[in-house]
């Protein structure tokens, strides 16, 4: 049996193939850009070049699979970028039925359940819906905030004991869950058998606040650390630096954070789902972000 896994250039995807190749299981990895091909060969990996908006690719990625992770791409540079998720579902979705996959599991957020007011997080919904439609069974995992979305900070963290925050107010814990543990319960889904479709709300073993990530990274580094508020009126200018954001994806990174403190995003609101907690608390997350200790 043969698992296809996109995503495997960022950390989830990567996490769930190094897990379903370690347990023994055959993997084909979905890349776009042949370049990082030689790394999952020299793995053991099949690899097909697919970009996700191509249903044709996909469908010859998908074909002969036992079941398939899918991560969304995320697009934050396009000004189309609802557009564009929009195909890669439609592409994702024709390629599944063409190929007849068995089965699905799909990255995707905490506030996907809800229908408005989530920001970015409207593009898991889109392909919560369309794979939805495909009467498989699959698996949505709406996972928490990531912990690695610190990793941002970490410059001021080491170089001014500052940690700049978004989330407010600072004491106020929400569920934050490690990369590392959404792609093991990827792989660990993907080897699982069940019928229809089925969320996970996935989070980590604690809640934690920006107070309390501030307390790691000073425990990691020996150091205070304070944790200090990003005001609202600073955001779109913070978020613009690099210029890897367009003028649609900083709006919808705005309405998310906005949705995240008011608490209108919350694993709280999604009853019905099963809920999950992953192993891997931010203690071991603060060595890797700020580069004292490889990453897994």
């Amino acid at each position: 049996m043969t698992y296809v896994v996109t995503g495997v250039t960022g950390r989830t995807g990567a996490i769930a193939a190094r897990t379903l190749l370690a347990a023994g299981e055959r993997v084909r990895v979905v890349i776009r850009n042949p370049a990082h091909s030689e790394g999952w060969a020299r793995l053991g990996a099949e690899v097909a070049q697919a970009d996700l908006t191509d249903a044709q690719a996909l469908t010859r990625a998908f074909s002969g699979a036992q079941g398939a992770y899918l991560v969304s791409p995320p697009g934050y540079a396009l000004e189309d970028i609802y557009r564009y998720v929009e195909r890669a579902a439609n592409a994702a979705a024709l390629a599944a039925s063409a190929a007849r996959l068995p089965k699905l599991v799909l990255l995707s957020s905490v506030g996907a359940d809800r229908a408005s007011g989530i920001g970015v997080i409207a593009n898991n919904r889109t392909m919560e819906r369309r794979l939805g439609q495909l009467g498989i069974p699959v698996a949505f995992l709406r996972a928490a905030y990531f912990m690695e979305n610190w990793s941002g900070m970490v410059d001021s963290v080491r170089n001014h004991g500052i940690l700049p925050s978004f989330l407010a107010p600072l004491d106020r814990a929400i569920p934050m869950v490690s990369t590392l543990d959404i792609g093991r319960v990827a792989a660990e889904t993907l080897r699982e058998n069940w019928s229809g479709a089925r969320a996970v709300a996935l989070e980590g073993p604690e809640q934690y606040s920006p107070d309390d990530i501030a307390r790691a990274f000073e425990q990691t580094l020996g150091r205070p650390v304070r944790a200090t508020i990003v005001e609202e009126s600073s955001w779109r200018s913070v978020l613009a630096q690099g210029g890897r954001f367009s003028e649609a994806a900083l709006a919808g990174f705005i309405e998310m954070t906005r949705s995240l403190n008011s608490g209108h995003i919350t694993p709280d609101s999604d009853t019905g789902t099963a809920h999950k907690a992953g192993i891997v608390p931010f203690s071991e997350i603060a060595p890797a972000l700020l580069d004292l200790r490889p990453s897994a």
